[in-house]
């Protein structure tokens, strides 16, 4: 056995949990098989860690695979160590935590292994929306194990971390040295990895990440009413209006990498968790400059995106909140081919949520992007908009076009009638006014005081409940 490697799997152990409060389960478990001259070879633990402790004082279950076994590759009695994992984090409600290691499916134990890999997924699609489920990939995620990852809530790889169901040197015409398709930055960038850093950075994110998953509503030092001054110059990158609004500017973005023009990202607002989804127009970096730009409207990737943690967050109980400015869907070919499916989805997502839903509309909602984006329509307990919001049926301007056609070819100063005209159709359609004047918009606020209107909201809803009529599921 490598005592440095399977060090490390208790290291990680020790170091994402509370200090001393680690209990191991099943350490005298070994593999019983027999084939391929196994009973020789020396499997403590049978190459996985399992256990319970606290993170910030709450409970969590946890498995860290050893390298050093097998090359952490899973056979029946490592995949039973982790069945037991579930089966008790499922009775008391707390999460469960995968340090992944893995060479994947133990060969010498064949079907028994995978076998094994399926009562495992079964366990977690048993537990998906019933606990939250967090995979971390340290060193290999593959084949097998790639699902694993994919059937959890939230996945982390560290940097090099390698996550993958065929391999890269395996795909027709790819090489890994031209294009690793199982790197964490590919991860990140395909929607795969929710987050990505050093071991380090991982380890600490999970710890983040937990306790803002964790139910308990903690003390708010920031004012309730604090005025966000400067939110008004964040409408192009989302992210930073979501720091203005939260609790001592604390954001903890999920699947930063991938679909960037759609925000999604956990905040504290009065101590209560909430999820905050955005449409985002630019992205600044630390320094302040532009590194990318969208213009404006849905795509397919940041709708699934979107719908995906609207789900998540609807399962937890955690109220959504989004900041919504659509002008419309994205008009390519590419797009096209997946944008009903997507933006279905979402729909879906946000008519089926039955947490709080809190919509503040600050810059567009145009077409059926309106409705897709949390509208009233679909169950919004509350919508704002702020005052220059559009909110209507499409562009004044292109509106102006069709409804007119006719007169502008007649008239003698089109430029004049089409500007008479737009001012018109702006003000009876697409205003915020006309809005809340039909009960789309519940109130027309400054964009100041977005943090202390929020909040007052969720304080208002935070004994909502609303179970949906009973049915099997739904197929969306």
């Amino acid at each position: 056995m490598n005592d440095l490697a399977h060090g490390q799997a208790m290291a990680r152990i020790n170091a994402l949990i509370d200090e001393n409060s680690f209990v191991e389960i099943g350490s005298m478990v070994t593999a019983r098989a027999t084939d391929f001259n196994m009973q020789s070879k020396d499997t403590p633990s049978d190459g996985v860690i399992t256990g319970y402790g606290l993170i910030d004082g709450s409970l969590v279950y946890v498995y860290s695979q050893d390298a050093s076994v097998l090359g952490g590759a899973i056979g029946e009695m490592h995949a039973r160590k982790i069945l037991r994992v579930y089966e008790m984090a499922v009775k008391v409600g707390a999460p469960v935590i995968a340090l992944v290691d893995c060479a994947g499916i133990r060969l010498q134990e064949a079907m028994d292994s995978l076998n094994a890999f399926g009562e495992i997924y079964m366990s977690q699609a048993k537990a998906s929306g019933v606990i939250p489920q967090i995979t971390a990939v340290f060193g290999t995620c593959g084949g097998g194990m790639g699902i694993s990852a994919g059937m959890s809530d939230f996945t982390f790889v560290a940097n090099d971390g390698r996550l993958f169901i065929n391999a890269p040197n395996t795909l027709d015409g790819n090489n890994q040295s031209n294009n690793d398709t199982a790197s964490a930055a590919n991860a990140a960038k395909w929607g795969m990895a929710d987050f990505t850093g050093s071991e380090g950075e991982v380890i600490s994110g999970i710890r983040q990440l937990t306790i803002m998953l964790a139910s308990d509503w903690i003390d708010c030092n920031d004012n309730l009413n604090r005025l966000c001054e400067d939110i008004i110059n964040c409408k192009e990158d989302t992210l930073i209006a979501a720091s203005r609004i939260a609790d001592n500017g604390v954001v903890m973005e999920v699947k930063e990498g991938y679909a960037k023009e759609m925000v999604t990202a956990f905040v504290r607002l009065n101590g209560m968790t909430a999820g905050i989804i955005a449409n985002r127009t630019k992205v600044y970096d630390d320094n302040m400059n532009v590194s990318d730009e969208f213009d404006g409207t849905l795509t397919a990737a940041g709708m699934k995106k979107a719908a995906r943690f609207v789900n998540i967050c609807d399962a937890f109980h955690i109220p959504v909140v989004t900041l919504t400015n659509a002008a419309g869907f994205k008009a390519t070919v590419k797009e096209e081919e997946r944008l009903a499916p997507a933006a279905s989805k979402l729909t879906y997502a946000f008519a089926n949520a039955t947490v709080p839903k809190i919509n503040v509309i600050i810059g567009k909602a145009v077409g059926s992007a309106y409705n897709v984006m949390n509208s009233k329509a679909l169950g919004a307990d509350m919508v704002y908009a702020w005052p220059d919001a559009e909110i209507g049926v499409m562009d004044a301007k292109n509106a102006v076009g069709i409804i007119y056609a006719d007169e502008i070819d007649k008239a003698e100063d089109k430029t004049s009638f089409i500007a008479e005209k737009r001012a018109e159709y702006e003000k009876l359609k697409t205003s915020t006014m006309s809005a809340a004047k039909r009960g789309y918009v519940d109130a027309i606020i400054q964009p100041v005081d977005t943090r202390k209107y929020i909040i007052g909201a969720l304080e208002m809803l935070f004994t909502k409940e609303g179970e949906p009529a009973y049915k099997k599921h739904g197929t969306i």
